[in-house]
């Protein structure tokens, strides 16, 4: 099989497909935070690292207002095709997560699949929760998911999913190649095989992480005291069940509601 080396992120086409079929379960998540959690009427979303738009084309079809940013210009290039495509503004930006700052406030962000822990220092993370404090109207919300670093027990180091759309198929691979709890870095391989009617071939990539335990992210939202935790879930986006983040805590999703 022919392999290629090269960020998957410059791949939108295939990057949608594997990481864009699980769409439902999170929008129908947001719509409930939204109706649980805001306070007021949402109608202004923004999404910080929006990649492909797989979220906000959807929600831009339910009546919302949509806009985010993402560093890569690629996506963000699919990303206004497809609102586009759909009769809605182009309205993804190429832009630092951890250094923006919108024209006016949203009613809700959210980022809900990990793309937080690719800002690698407390500085990064710290600037990023301050400009999303800064995008959101008093009481409005911000949805953030990430992977947690269990204090007890062996945490996750390898995951695999399929994928299809049409004659386009995809496996999927991310293994943890290196951990290193006292720099707080987290080092992923990822394959990604992929098969069309014409072609079959690799992209091989990998990636850094930030790694949190929860006192770590608890100790990093104390610095943003624009934001209070409302509430906590984790990826099976069940608005019925919260939980508690403790030591055994993997994924959570955090509900940040902006209160000064």
């Amino acid at each position: 099989m022919e392999t290629i080396s090269a960020p998957f992120y410059d791949f939108p086409k295939y990057y949608d497909l594997v990481y864009g079929s699980d769409w439902k379960a999170e929008y129908d998540f947001l719509l409930a935070c939204f109706k649980k959690h805001a306070a007021g009427k949402v109608r202004r979303l923004f999404e910080p690292a929006c990649g492909t738009g797989r979220l906000l084309v959807k929600l831009a079809a339910a009546g919302y207002k949509v806009g985010g940013n993402d560093l890569n210009s690629k996506a963000v290039a699919y990303c206004n095709a497809r609102l586009a495509r759909h009769g809605y503004p182009p309205s993804a930006k190429v832009g630092n997560m951890a250094d923006f700052r919108l024209q006016r406030p949203v009613d809700a962000a959210f980022n809900t699949i990990n793309s937080f822990r690719h800002l690698t220092s407390e500085s990064a993370a710290l600037s990023h929760l301050q400009c999303m404090a800064a995008a959101l109207r008093f009481g409005g919300l911000y949805v953030l998911g990430l992977h947690l670093t269990p204090g007890v027990g062996e945490p996750i180091d390898e995951e695999s999913w399929s994928a299809r759309r049409g004659n386009l198929a995809a496996l999927a691979r991310l293994w943890v190649t290196k951990r290193d709890q006292r720099k707080r870095q987290e080092t992923v391989g990822m394959s990604y095989d992929i098969y069309t009617p014409t072609r079959q071939f690799r992209i091989l990539d990998r990636c850094c992480f930030r790694t949190y335990t929860a006192r770590q992210l608890s100790g990093l939202l104390k610095k943003v005291p624009a934001f209070e935790l409302t509430s906590i879930y984790d990826f099976s986006y069940d608005i019925s069940r919260t939980l508690k983040i403790d030591s055994q805590s993997e994924d959570v999703v955090l509900i940040l509601r902006k209160i000064v």
